[in-house]
């Protein structure tokens, strides 16, 4: 008797017409049918089944004879498929919500009959649909019904003639008249026309068009997308202002109509910006949810670093003059162990810092930063042994926390005094009461000074100490010997423990640093905010263990701090080139093209590829441009 599965295979998968191949399928190993329901699934092929069986028993989709189809009746008929599939409903949109693999399954399906027909409808409802239900707000909903009844037709308009992948050099102008509450989208050359768009050759009646955003008196914004319409529905007439058309013939997928357009002073409302990423106001004020945050932190952790670098330096000077002198007294084996748990804990909180902003500069450079000549790579290379040397910085973590713990043992079983000689542990007196304080800030104002993360970081050790106290006394009297217990407290809580111990430290010693009297009355601003920045970042990312345990609560506290964060980045914006100064190296050392101190990144970059001899001599067919035009990357040398 046949199973169950076997049955249903049968139903969906018919058997192949006997013939010569009937020999080979015999013997197979296993059964196709079963295999076909194991990789796809009863419903996916049910509804490969339904697609196929539509598209076969519609003369729309009969295969013409008698050769190739003239492109514009070719480009007709496929506009006719495309809306007979919407018309259809082979599926719906629910069914997409719920399994986005069925809409690569219709998609896939229209691709084996056509390609063209497939990109046709992924462009109209999955790229431009897609742009707006994702980049837009709900003010911008109106339009998704509209793109699925066909009442508006879509596409993507973000490559232009000149320039394709490197967006940021996209130049369509997209300037904001407040008198007016509109934009105005321009085309300044030929060159920024937007070109090879999908839909927009014969069919699109609205473009996602992407444009540099201008407000009056506020510069550029960088590149946004906008809504844009470009020809009557009714007509398929362009509207005033908009220059649209078809490339020609390409070399396949002339089903699809690839097209181009340039915009002269087209006007359109506000709202139609899709703002998702910004904003603009009805009076021209750009607002964002997204701030120059990526790069500014590891720029105030380079300062703060550098300074705990230098002080445990001269820490260490002290410790080896005093053996020097041949101290034997208890104050020098203290400063010692001191010194050792903050050098244990200090090369992997450096490593890992310079790792994470290494990579962050890296993805922010975009391609550039993946150009070996930009030496970003050597730069992670050099600081990935960091890592591991002179021990694995996990391990290394583990010698900072026993020291710690064994401080709590002898100030509760012995009443000792948590003193030591760099005062790193002397607030470890007010344990109990630390303990009792809670994140009470009053004001955005008032957290934008250090003193906020340093007294969160003060509970925070001091509420990971104790845990790990407690985890570690768990562990020993549920049998574990003392190896096994500091292992199996490491990972969730002494690692924790070791690195709050020690960014408590780099902020403490960075905030008294930046709040002395000596420092000059021109230079507090910058670097109070810097040592403010480096805190409350850190301390950021302790947000889940400041709430588990109690010292914030609700959802004011932990905003308030990613607020003063967005906001000291947003003060420190206009200093940072100026801070970069100050600790960069020369060019001639840090020999990157996007990193040299005259900020001519792409001359840089296209000086250093000629004198490299990256570019490949020009063959006898190369086209002869002009001295003062590109080839390499440049559009027109694809056309």
């Amino acid at each position: 008797m046949a199973s169950s599965s076997e049955g249903s295979g049968d139903a969906l998968l018919p058997d192949f017409p006997r013939g010569p191949l009937q020999a080979y399928r015999a013997r197979a190993s296993f059964s196709w049918k079963e295999l076909a329901l194991f990789l796809e699934g009863e419903d996916m092929l049910r509804l490969k089944k339904t697609i196929f069986s539509a598209l076969e028993d519609d003369p729309l989709f009969a295969r013409p004879g008698g050769g190739d189809l003239p492109m514009e009746k070719y480009r007709e008929l496929n506009f006719l498929r495309c809306r007979w599939v919407f018309e259809h409903d082979l599926l719906r949109v629910e069914d997409m919500l719920q399994s986005p693999l069925k809409v690569r399954a219709l998609v896939n399906c229209l691709g084996m009959y056509d390609w063209s027909l497939a990109a046709k409808f992924f462009l109209h409802m999955l790229v431009f649909g897609s742009a707006i239900y994702n980049s837009g707000s709900e003010r911008h909903f109106k339009y998704i019904p509209k793109i699925f009844n066909m009442e508006i037709f879509g596409c993507f308009a973000l490559t232009e003639l000149s320039h394709g992948t490197n967006t940021k050099a996209i130049r369509t102008t997209a300037h904001y008249d407040p008198t007016t509450e509109e934009f105005i989208i321009h085309s300044p050359d030929f060159e920024a026309a937007k070109f090879w768009v999908g839909n927009m050759g014969k069919t699109a009646t609205h473009a996602v068009v992407f444009a540099q955003l201008h407000t009056p008196g506020g510069g550029c914004h960088g590149l946004h997308a906008f809504v844009v319409q470009i020809r009557d529905p009714k007509t398929l007439l362009p509207m005033p202002g908009v220059m649209v058309g078809d490339i020609g013939k390409k070399l396949g997928q002339n089903g699809l109509d690839n097209g181009f357009a340039m915009f002269h002073q087209v006007r359109i409302p506000r709202q139609d910006l899709l703002n998702r990423a910004g904003d603009v106001t009805p009076e021209g004020t750009y607002v964002t949810p997204f701030k120059q945050w990526r790069l500014l932190p590891y720029l105030a952790a380079a300062y703060a670093l550098d300074h705990f670098s230098k002080s445990l330096f001269l820490d260490l000077a002290e410790l080896q003059q005093g053996w020097l002198g041949k101290d034997t007294s208890a104050r020098q084996a203290e400063l010692g162990r001191e010194i050792h748990a903050l050098a244990s804990a200090s090369k992997p909180l450096a490593s890992w810092t310079a790792q994470r902003g290494i990579q962050e500069c890296r993805e922010a450079c975009g391609g550039h930063g993946y150009l070996a000549m930009n030496r970003l790579g050597h730069l992670r290379d050099d600081n990935d042994p960091n890592c591991t040397y002179e021990g694995d910085n996990n391990v290394l973590l583990q010698q900072t926390s026993n020291y710690l713990l064994s401080l709590l043992t002898r100030r509760t079983q012995g009443g000792a005094h948590c003193k030591s000689p760099l005062k790193t542990v002397d607030f470890l007196e007010a344990y109990p009461d630390i303990l009792g304080q809670r994140f009470e800030v009053p004001s955005l104002e008032d957290c934008l000074d250090s003193s906020v993360p340093l007294a969160a970081y003060e509970w925070l050790v001091c509420y990971l100490l104790r845990e790990s106290d407690q985890k570690l006394n768990q562990e020993k009297r549920s049998g574990s010997n003392d190896f096994e217990a500091r292992n199996n407290c490491q990972v969730y809580y002494c690692r924790s423990l070791a690195l709050a111990f020690l960014e408590l430290t780099v902020v403490r010693r960075f905030h008294e640093h930046t709040h002395q009297p000596s420092v000059p009355p021109p230079l507090r601003a910058v670097l109070r905010r810097l040592s403010a920045l480096y805190g409350l970042w850190s301390l950021s990312q302790h947000t889940a263990l400041l709430y588990r345990g109690g010292y914030f609560s609700g959802e004011q506290a932990g905003k308030m701090i990613e607020t003063a964060i967005l906001d000291l980045c947003s003060q420190l914006k206009d200093d940072a080139v100026a801070l970069v100064d100050v600790i960069a190296p020369p060019d001639f050392v840090l020999d990157s093209p996007i990193g040299r101190a005259d900020g001519e990144l792409y001359k840089n970059l296209w000086g250093t590829i000629l004198q490299e001899g990256k570019v490949l001599e020009r063959a006898s067919w190369w086209p002869q441009f002009s001295a003062n035009k590109p080839v390499i990357g440049s559009s027109k040398s694809k056309l």
